[in-house]
């Protein structure tokens, strides 16, 4: 199994919000989970970080490389249910925090299998010899218009409001979170990252810059490239390959 990851303030922002943790949690398993924070002065930062520690904490704490399925779905849903837990409690008790939250993306990969989990506009794709696709779905305002056929696809891209997002963890005291399951007998690579990445590199140049190649170098290019395109964002991404 091969790991990278990349985080970084980006151009405008003050402060880096993003959260990353990338690790082996089995002889044949690993656990990326990307969080980006939001809220005034340092919330999301708080936010984020309360949240990328305490799911990666959980979910490497008491995965068994063994376990089925449904254990494996169980653990990544309650490693956010208690993140949201914590953030939730944490901006009730001082007024400067009220609000704060966070999106979070899980992926873990078992040998040939993909368990993601997210909520929020953070993502994870999957790379094989076929292309890219992604995996997760956008929890934001532009996502819904679009399923609810207000919208089209090209105008959901380009909308003054994509960035606003309907889900978060820690914004109320019980959560959602979209799961999915995938399994591939090719060699694959998942990517997950924040919307600083993905809203300034597109598929196609993802794709090309990641799959089969070198992931350290990949995931700094594809950073520099978000940069050179504007950078208005932090940025982190990271990457699991099998």
């Amino acid at each position: 199994m091969f790991l990278a990851l990349k985080s970084d303030i980006g151009q405008k922002r003050d402060e880096n919000q993003d959260r990353v943790r990338v690790g082996m949690i089995g002889n044949d398993s690993a656990l990326a989970v990307v969080c980006d924070g939001m809220g005034g002065a340092n919330s999301g930062s708080l936010a984020s970080e309360i949240a990328v520690n305490a799911v990666f904490d959980k979910i490497s704490g008491n995965y068994r490389e063994a376990a089925d399925e449904n254990s494996i779905r169980n653990l990544l849903l309650t490693s956010v249910s208690a993140a949201n837990a914590l953030v939730y409690q944490k901006s009730e008790e001082n007024e400067e925090n009220k609000g704060m939250g966070t999106t979070c993306v899980i992926a873990l990969v078992r040998g040939k299998q993909v368990f993601v989990a997210n909520v929020g506009d953070s993502r994870a794709y999957i790379m094989t010899p076929n292309g890219i696709d992604q995996i997760t779905n956008d929890h934001t305002l532009v996502e819904m218009l679009y399923e609810q056929g207000q919208i089209s696809r090209e105008e959901a891209d380009t909308h003054t409001m994509k960035n606003v997002i309907t889900k978060a963890v820690g914004v109320e005291k019980d959560i959602e979170t979209d799961y999915f399951e995938l399994e591939n007998d090719c060699n694959f690579t998942v990517l997950v990252c924040s919307d600083g990445l993905y809203n300034y590199c597109d598929n196609e140049l993802m794709y090309q810059t990641v799959f089969g190649q070198n992931l350290d170098e990949a995931a700094s290019k594809l950073v520099a490239h978000a940069n050179l395109e504007g950078g208005r964002d932090n940025i982190s991404i990271a990457l699991l390959a099998n």
